[in-house]
């Protein structure tokens, strides 16, 4: 029985193909293979990391506010420096955030 060939793609079907072949290419990377993020037994580390990471948020956003509500307290200026606390707490904590995260994926590789 003789062997068919498939139809060279030509115009609208060509450009499909391509794009197929363009996403397939975008869903694989070489580095994804073997990570060392995806490595079993770290989970320890990163259970330690993700709470320190909340702890970190929820401390430095919590002294933020309550700071601002202190010295709105004092001043009269209710909402001015709790909302002011707030953005400083919550920059400061996510400074600290980049910093630790920094650290942390410099350990594992």
């Amino acid at each position: 029985m003789p062997q068919r060939h498939a139809p060279h793609p030509s115009g609208a079907m060509a450009e499909v193909a391509g794009r197929a072949r363009y996403r397939a290419c975008l869903l694989y990377s070489a580095g994804f293979g073997r990570s060392p993020v995806i490595e079993p037994g770290r989970a320890g580390a990163y259970i330690a990391l993700f709470s320190e990471i909340g702890l970190i948020l929820l401390v430095t956003t919590l002294i933020g506010v309550l700071a601002g509500r202190w010295a709105d307290e004092r001043l009269g200026t209710l909402p001015v420096f709790l909302i002011v606390g707030f953005l400083l707490g919550a920059g400061t904590g996510t400074a600290m955030i980049y910093r630790l995260v920094s650290r942390f994926l410099k350990t594992i590789g």
